[in-house]
């Protein structure tokens, strides 16, 4: 399956407003490669298993398989991960025909908000919220893996 996304920072807290569900996401990474990650994730009261490819040269797609597993299991798992782990509550707002996943993040990305959008063709027109800021679709340093790699707290501004 290819996953088709548009990447944005938000400027504000306003996104929370909007929300009509939330949920605490904690991941880390069996393999942060560029060109293929491995991710294992609980996301509330599930856990999953995810294999990423390499994003296409304009960043908007890439490969993803996603597998459900025992939560427990994904327990086990994250203590075999690369150093550096994420953990954010993500947020979903409805926009138009779209539902914008926005995440605020903890611990060493502490400050870091990301809204992300998925779409089915990569010239898919999207309602853009008034919250959001600059588009960061691409940028290698804003993906999870690079950020368990090189955390927001540690950029310089």
């Amino acid at each position: 399956m290819v996953e088709i996304e548009r990447k944005f920072l938000v400027k504000n807290e306003e996104f929370k407003k909007e929300a009509y569900q939330s949920f605490h996401i904690k991941q880390g990474y069996l393999n942060a490669h560029p060109e293929r990650t491995t991710r294992v994730r609980i996301k509330g009261n599930k856990a999953f298993i995810t294999v990423k490819g390499k994003s296409s040269e304009n960043g908007l797609s890439r490969f993803e398989w996603e597998k459900e597993i025992e939560v427990e299991d994904a327990e086990a798992l994250l203590k075999l991960c690369e150093p550096g782990k994420i953990e954010k509550t993500r947020y979903l707002i409805k926009s138009g025909k779209h539902t914008f996943e926005v995440d605020e993040f903890y611990g060493d990305n502490e400050g870091l908000i990301i809204a992300e959008v998925e779409m089915n063709s990569e010239n898919e027109k999207v309602e853009l919220p008034h919250w959001l800021a600059t588009e960061v679709t691409g940028e290698r340093k804003y993906y999870n893996s690079a950020l368990t790699q090189q955390p927001y707290t540690t950029w310089k501004s």
